[in-house]
């Protein structure tokens, strides 16, 4: 009965080791705690674009992976390329910045 009753405790801790393990991020991957984290740093950055006077525009796309923000699309001019980096970086959360802007 004993040999029994540390069988099942060894086969819980297992299990529970392998649930752990497979909410683990990993490079390519974000744990479900990131991917929420991720979206509200995307949502954020969108608003502080928008909110800004001088990048009022939609045709700036915002991404996020692990706390960096990745920037694309396109602006008027290299002043709005540097403004929206500035912006993105100002936004508590993120880590770093990919200015992909290109000026049209």
């Amino acid at each position: 009965m004993l040999k029994l009753h540390w069988i099942m405790k060894s086969l819980a801790l297992l299990v529970l080791m392998i649930a752990f393990l497979g909410c683990a991020s990993t490079q390519k991957q974000s744990s479900p705690g990131e991917f929420i984290d991720d979206s509200v740093i995307t949502t954020k950055v969108k608003a502080a674009i928008f909110e800004e006077p001088t990048l009022k525009t939609l045709q700036i796309s915002v991404e996020t992976f692990k706390g960096e923000v990745q920037l694309s699309g396109f602006v008027d001019s290299a002043q709005n390329v540097k403004k929206a980096g500035e912006v993105a970086r100002g936004v508590a959360g993120v880590k770093s910045v990919k200015n992909d802007l290109i000026v049209r």
